[in-house]
Parts: C-alpha cells; sequence; structure tokens
C-alpha cells in the first residue's frame, strides 16, 4: 500500500511544468489540485515512490496525500542539510555565511561575498571570481593574485549565449586554479549555470542536475523557476558542440552570430590615398 511510503522523488516530466514549486512543495500543490478543476492536474504517474511509481489501482489521491504530507514534512531539511544523508556528488557545503559550496576541486558556488570572505577564499586558494551580476566585484575584491570576471546575466532573459559565455569563463579559469561564481543570493543565476556546467561539461542527466539544483539547500525553490524552463528546452547535445567549437551561440541567428558573420566576411576596403582614382 503506498500509505506506507514517506519519502519520494518527482519524476523529470514533473519537473516540467515550471509554475510548480520543486521539492515538498509539489506535494501540496498536488493536493490542493486534487479537488481544484480549475488548475491543470499533475498526475499520479509522476509521483515515484522509493524510485518505484505507486500502483494507481491501490491509491486514491487521498492516501497519497496523506503519505506525501505526513512524511515528507521534514524531508527537504534533512536532505539538505544532514551530511548522512546528502549526496556525495552534489555540491559540499563550506560556508553556510556565504552560501558557499564546492563543487569539484576546482569550482565553488557562493552568494555575493564581501570583505571578510577574503581570507576564506585566499585559504581556498581561489584564482577567479566571476559574478553574474551588473555590479563589479571591486567594492569588496582587491586582492592581488584573484582575478576577476562579470558576466551579467538575468535568468528571466536567459539564451544559449549566457550559458555558453559563463562555461567558457568557467573553463579557461579553471585552467589556471580553483573558481568561485557567484550572484546576489547563490540560487537563481548561479543554479543555472552550476546545473549547465554539471550537464554541459560533466555529463550529468538534466534529471539529477536539476534535482541539486532544486534541492540542495542552495535557496527558496521560488527562485528556480525561471532556470527549470531554460534547462528543460536545451538542447544539451547543441550547447556541447558550440562549446567544444568556440560558437558563441547554438543559433546562426544569435545576435553574436550575426555580428561574428559580418565581421568575418567584410572586406578591408581601404583605398591607398597613392593610388589615382580611374578618370572618366
Amino acid at each position: 500500500m503506498c500509505i506506507q511510503y514517506s519519502l519520494y522523488s518527482i519524476k523529470a516530466s514533473a519537473i516540467q511544468q515550471p509554475k510548480y514549486r520543486i521539492g515538498v512543495h509539489n506535494a501540496l500543490t498536488f493536493c490542493s489540485q486534487a479537488f481544484n478543476r480549475s488548475e491543470p492536474r499533475l498526475s499520479l504517474s509522476h509521483f515515484f515512490i522509493f524510485g518505484r511509481p505507486c500502483m494507481l489501482k491501490f491509491c486514491s489521491r487521498s492516501l497519497l496525500c496523506l503519505a506525501l504530507l505526513t512524511g515528507l514534512a521534514e524531508a527537504p531539511a534533512q536532505a539538505a542539510d544532514s551530511p548522512g544523508t546528502r549526496p556525495a556528488e552534489w555540491a559540499q557545503p563550506v560556508e553556510k555565511d556565504y552560501n558557499l559550496y564546492q563543487m569539484s576541486p576546482t569550482l565553488y558556488r557562493s552568494s555575493l561575498p564581501d570583505g571578510g570572505a577574503v581570507p576564506l577564499l585566499t585559504k581556498l586558494r581561489i584564482g577567479t571570481v566571476i559574478t553574474f551580476l551588473p555590479e563589479s566585484d571591486k567594492r569588496w575584491l582587491s586582492t592581488p593574485g584573484i582575478d576577476q570576471v562579470q558576466l551579467p546575466y538575468r535568468t528571466n532573459h536567459v539564451d544559449d549565449s549566457d550559458i555558453l559565455r559563463a562555461l567558457r569563463a568557467v573553463q579557461a579559469a579553471e585552467a589556471k586554479g580553483p573558481v568561485l561564481m557567484h550572484c546576489k543570493h547563490g540560487s537563481d543565476r548561479t543554479g543555472l549555470v552550476a546545473a549547465m556546467y554539471r550537464v554541459v561539461v560533466q555529463g550529468w542527466s538534466k534529471e539529477d542536475a536539476l534535482n541539486e539544483m532544486t534541492e540542495g539547500g542552495f535557496g527558496d525553490s521560488h527562485h528556480f523557476k525561471d532556470g527549470v524552463r531554460y534547462m528543460m528546452q536545451a538542447d544539451i547535445d547543441k550547447l556541447r558542440t558550440a562549446l567544444a567549437n568556440g560558437d558563441c551561440s547554438t543559433s546562426v541567428f544569435a545576435l553574436c552570430s550575426l555580428e561574428s558573420w559580418v565581421n568575418s566576411t567584410a572586406p578591408a576596403q581601404h583605398l591607398d590615398p597613392q593610388v589615382a582614382l580611374p578618370q572618366h
């Protein structure tokens, strides 16, 4: 009986509806919609218990809602905060005050640091700090030996060129040493780039990257809806190819692609002042 289970995971197809909040909030959304015909409903087949689908013939909506709501109240916090339950491949916490996590031996993510974080960055041997904010890091970072890269973008207007530019900057910086990337809260802009790095560079599945992004304890899940929407429609193969080829976008019609094409095809027409023009 499905009533005996208290943990669940969401199938990737459920995440495709970005208006719904991820994680335990999906249980609340599902139950609230069960008796509300004005909202589109999430299929019961989207909910998996311990990796196995709940058998619909034996599970009424009320039983499933009861199982989800009674057993999941503490599950997200435990998954995000307990070292024993946090997947080892997820980014691991380093410093809560800055929402600082280590994604790999050479890549860290955080919220906006301040001058108080500099000793920690020095200890971690950070060689490059990449910000996705419109404001420069010069206000708090002036340490010699730490490069600064500024790549502002907004998740509600993100496109492939933004992601490619960020991934390329991270890879170039990693070649010189550990990298810290950040935005204001360390959840939405940083979270999207981190998730795309997982998928495009490290070869994770979209589902695994989305699970880390939304359930990793990086911030409130309502910040993720734009990032989830972008990730679900992103063509990963095209992004990998563009990244490998040095292309600025996956589309030849992107503004950066058109600018590059114009610059590469326009002939250099310079008149030599010493050459006489033909007489008519």
